[in-house]
Order: structure tokens, then sequence, then C-alpha cells
């Protein structure tokens, strides 16, 4: 799957949900910090998306999409723990670019496969709108926070260090 076609599918996705959300053309970054100053966001609204491997215990093993908070950084123990497994990772950068079909620093806060599961942060949550790279380098959106949740449906856990 190529980034366009993630976009494309993402804003499809988006109009047939009637969520509320605009698209932001930059110039391609995917680092936190940096595209949180050029889209002119708080770094605490921008949802930032991270493919997990979650083994071992009751879990087995599985891959989780988790989005927190730009500003802040991932307890991987909080996030085994939620899941009752023993050890929690980064996936590798090319099973993460499989699973999603995107560059690392494009990977939006959705799935579309259905092997892997979305955990955020509920700290994410407190905004109104979130922002977040849309499957490109180039290309964010913002969008209303609860239509993010109707859509998406992640499960909601501490997952971000304090």
């Amino acid at each position: 799957m190529s980034e366009s076609s993630v976009f494309d599918r993402i804003v499809d996705l988006l109009r047939r949900e009637n969520a509320t959300f605009r698209v932001i053309e930059h110039e391609p970054e995917g680092r936190s910090d940096r595209i949180s100053v050029i889209r002119g966001n708080n770094p605490d609204q921008a949802a930032k998306a991270m493919v997990l491997d979650v083994r071992g215990e009751g879990s087995g093993r599985r891959h989780v999409l988790a989005i927190l908070p730009g500003s802040r950084k991932l307890d991987f123990n909080a996030v085994a723990q939620h899941f009752g497994a023993r050890k929690c990772g980064f996936a590798n950068p090319e099973t993460a670019q499989q699973i999603t079909g995107c560059a690392m620093g494009s990977v939006p806060p959705f799935t579309f496969d259905d092997a892997l599961s979305i955990i955020v942060d509920p700290d994410l949550l407190a905004h109104t709108t979130i922002f977040f790279n849309a499957g490109r380098l180039d290309r964010s959106m913002e969008m209303d926070t609860q239509d993010w949740l109707r859509v998406a449906k992640p499960v909601e856990a501490r997952i971000a260090s304090r």
C-alpha cells in the first residue's frame, strides 16, 4: 500500500463517517515536536502513533497501535501490563511499514488491519481537536476528537509516562 493510498483511505473513511476534519499540507516532517511547530498546534494535541510488538504470557504475540500526546513518552510497561504481556517494544520498522502501509513518522491514528488494535492515552482526549500525520509526511489532519473516537474505536488506557 502506498502513502497516497493510505491518505486516500483515511479521507474516504472520514467522509463516509461524516467526521469533522481538515487536511493540512506542509513540508515533509515526521517528528512530533517539529511537526507541531509547522502545523501550529499544541504538542499535547498531536496524536503520536507507534506500532508496538507486545508478547508473552496471556497475550501471545500481537501488534498494537499506541496513540499518545506528541509531548509525551510511551510507558512500555503500562502497555505490556494492559495486555497481560511480559514484554512490549517497538515493532521493527519493516513490520510496522508492512502493517500500516506508511513510512516511519507518517503513521496515522487509524488502522486498516483488523489484527492491529488501537490503544490511546486518555490525556490526548482532553482536547476538542487532535492533529496527526495522515499516512504521508507532507499531509496532516486536524480532526474533531469525538469523531476520531467514534471512527477509530480505540481502547483507552494510561500508556504515556508522566
